[in-house]
C-alpha cells in the first residue's frame, strides 16, 4: 500500500511557523525601538531643561514694568513688551503728505551708507574668493575617501577646525591688532573663518562621490592629482557652487558686523547708531542690508540654476 502525501500539507505548517517567528522578531525589535526612542526623548528633555536653566530661561527676578513699578516675575513675559518698545523706536515717522521729506530724513546719510555698503560687498567678495580657493584645495586631503594617508587627513581636518572654531569677530580683532583698522582686517578675518566652514562642507560633498571614475583614472596610470582633477572635481562642482553662493551671502552679513570692531564696512555705522541711540538709523541700515541680501540671494539662485541647467524655459 502506497501512502501519497500532499507537499502543500507539509509546507503549510513550516510556512506558518516562519510567519510566526517573523512576527515575534518584528514585535521584539519594535518594542526595543520604542524603548530606545523613549529613552533618548527623556535624555533630550533633560538636556533641554538643564540648558534652559543654565541660560536663565526659567529665571525669576525683579523686573521693572512699564509703569515704573518693580515686581518679582519670570523674566520672559515682562521682556517681550520691552522688545516691542525697542523695535517701535526704530520705526520712523512716515506721513503720506510728506513722504519724500520723511524718507530723506530717514536715509539722511545715504551717500555714506551706500559707499560703506559697497565696501561691505567688496570685503565679502574678496574674502569669499580667498576662502573658496583655500577651502577647495584643503577639502580633498580632508576627505576620508580621498586623503593620501591618515596623517594628511588628520592634519588637514584639525587646521580646518581651528579656522572655523574661532569666530570671525575674534579673527577681526586679531587682524585689527596686527594690521590696524580697515577693510584688510575684515577680509582676512572672514576669509580665514570661511576657509574652515567651506572646507568642511566641500569635504562632505567629496565623501559622497562615486569612486569608480577615480578608480578608472588610477587604473590608467593617473596620479592622485589626476584622480582628483578628472574623477572628483566634475562630480562636486554643482554642490561646490551652491555652497559658495550661500557662503557669499553669509559673508555679506558678516562683513556688515565685523566693522563694529573697526574692520571696515557698515558695522562702524551700526556701532555709531547704537552708541548714540539713533534708533531710526538702525532701521535704515537694516533695510539696506536686507535689500542687499535679498538681491544677492535672487542673483545667486539664477546663477546656480543657469550653471546646473535649471534655468527657466522662458
Amino acid at each position: 500500500m502506497v501512502l501519497i502525501t500532499d507537499p502543500q500539507s507539509i509546507a503549510a505548517p513550516q510556512s506558518s511557523a516562519a510567519v510566526t517567528a517573523f512576527e515575534q522578531e518584528f514585535a521584539r525589535l519594535r518594542k526595543r525601538s520604542r524603548l530606545v526612542w523613549a529613552a533618548w526623548t527623556l535624555v533630550f528633555i533633560a538636556l533641554f531643561i538643564l540648558t534652559g536653566w543654565h541660560g536663565d530661561f526659567f529665571k525669576v527676578t525683579q523686573v521693572t514694568l512699564q509703569d515704573g513699578s518693580r515686581v518679582w516675575s519670570w523674566i520672559i513675559p515682562p521682556g517681550i513688551p520691552r522688545l516691542g518698545e525697542y523695535i517701535s523706536k526704530t520705526i520712523p515717522t512716515l506721513r503720506w503728505d510728506s513722504l519724500g521729506a520723511d524718507f530723506a530724513e530717514w536715509f539722511w546719510r545715504w551717500r555714506t551708507w551706500l559707499w560703506l555698503l559697497l565696501e561691505t560687498i567688496l570685503i565679502a567678495f574678496m574674502a569669499t574668493t580667498l576662502a573658496v580657493v583655500g577651502g577647495f584645495l584643503l577639502s580633498f586631503p580632508a576627505s576620508r575617501n580621498l586623503a593620501p594617508n591618515l596623517w594628511v587627513l588628520w592634519i588637514t581636518r584639525r587646521a580646518l577646525e581651528i579656522a572655523r572654531t574661532v569666530p570671525d569677530l575674534v579673527w577681526a580683532l586679531i587682524f585689527v591688532f596686527c594690521f590696524s583698522v580697515g577693510p584688510l582686517a575684515g577680509v582676512l578675518a572672514i576669509a580665514l573663518h570661511s576657509v574652515g566652514a567651506l572646507g568642511k562642507l566641500y569635504s562632505e560633498v567629496n565623501e559622497n562621490i562615486d569612486m569608480r571614475p577615480l578608480e578608472g583614472v588610477k587604473a590608467a596610470g593617473g596620479t592622485w592629482f589626476d584622480q582628483i582633477r578628472y574623477g572628483a572635481v566634475p562630480q562636486v562642482l554643482p554642490n561646490i557652487l551652491s555652497y559658495t553662493l550661500l557662503r557669499f551671502e553669509i559673508n555679506v552679513r558678516s562683513s556688515s558686523i565685523i566693522g563694529y570692531v573697526g574692520a571696515g564696512g557698515l558695522g562702524q555705522e551700526l556701532r555709531t547708531a547704537m552708541s548714540f541711540q539713533e534708533y531710526t538709523d538702525l532701521s535704515a541700515l537694516f533695510v539696506i542690508i536686507f535689500v542687499t541680501v535679498m538681491v544677492i540671494d535672487y542673483g545667486s539662485e539664477k546663477l546656480r540654476h543657469r550653471v546646473i541647467g535649471m534655468e527657466d524655459s522662458a
